[in-house]
């Protein structure tokens, strides 16, 4: 149908665009083919019926990086919101790296990868165009996107926390010495028994410490957790103050726990109240904790 893709194929999408406009649900409107757009020449350069800028990049060949490249600079340096790559043999390759762009850019950028084919009814001369979305854009797809930003976002203010968390830590005890920030919501400190630990928790709603017991198995964590709550008395003595005893009757696991509501861990402005509470709370955990632990007898 089309010997070359600039002086053939180009030239006769531009006239025929309405084909590309009805699968896609566009009204692209062509404003020059095979031209200087800025210092690119871009096969075809047009606009969508609300005004976005499109871009369309054409090869009769398989997919290859070179326009790849093109598309993403013509995107990025001529403000253009619809990408468009047509191709007679798209890759598996390209085709994750274009769904990739849709998850990854804001809501209003768009790249489609479409597949071109000639197909012709036996006895007939006439060959018509098929045009196949391989991938595009999709509501999930950018739902998806944005949900993947908004993690790496929590889990990069969570390491900046726990950074700050452990350099304040640092100077008054030496719990957290051997401890490096994380992205996690949580930090584990060692009390001396395996299936006991001090943990150190922040969330949107609450920072806390707490003894959490999970040592395997229902009635050993129960027996365990009513055991030190046996020392109840001393143990909230030399903790300075009262914890909050849950043995979780409908969970494997129990715990003990100081908690300070209120603060949250994505505000900025709550950190050096969180930090001086899980600082000084840690601390006061460790030292309360420590002995009656170690003292507990194995099954």
């Amino acid at each position: 149908m089309w010997k070359r893709e600039d002086t053939h194929f180009t030239k006769w999408l531009a006239d025929n665009i309405d084909y590309l406009n009805e699968k896609l649900s566009l009204d692209i409107s062509v404003g020059s083919i095979e031209e200087k757009v800025g210092p690119y020449r871009v096969d075809i350069f047009g606009e969508s019926g609300d005004g976005r800028k499109v871009i369309i990049e054409n090869q009769l060949e398989k997919t290859d990086h070179t326009h790849l490249g093109q598309l993403i600079t013509y995107l990025v340096n001529l403000d253009v919101k619809i990408a468009i790559w047509i191709t007679s043999d798209p890759t598996d390759e390209h085709q994750a790296v274009i769904a990739w762009l849709n998850e990854i850019t804001p809501a209003d950028l768009s790249f489609y990868l479409i597949k071109i084919e000639g197909i012709k009814i036996q006895g007939q001369e006439s060959v018509a165009p098929l045009f196949t979305v391989i991938e595009g854009p999709t509501e999930e797809r950018k739902k998806i996107g944005a949900e993947k930003k908004e993690f790496a976002q929590s889990q990069a203010v969570r390491k900046k926390f726990w950074t700050q968390f452990l350099e304040q830590m640092n100077k008054q005890s030496t719990l957290c010495q051997n401890i490096s920030s994380s992205k996690d919501n949580w930090m584990g400190i060692g009390i001396g028994k395996s299936g006991i630990g001090l943990n150190i928790v922040i969330s949107r709603s609450y920072a806390r410490t707490e003894i959490y017991i999970n040592r395997g198995d229902i009635e050993e964590n129960k027996d365990t957790f009513d055991k030190l709550a046996a020392s109840k008395d001393a143990i909230e003595k030399a903790f300075g103050g009262p914890l909050v005893w849950e043995r979780m009757e409908n969970k494997v696991t129990s715990r003990i726990k100081h908690q300070l509501d209120g603060v949250n861990v994505f505000n900025e402005d709550d950190w050096p109240k969180m930090i001086a509470f899980l600082v000084d709370s840690a601390i006061r955990m460790h030292k309360a904790f420590k002995e009656p632990v170690q003292n507990l007898k194995e099954h």
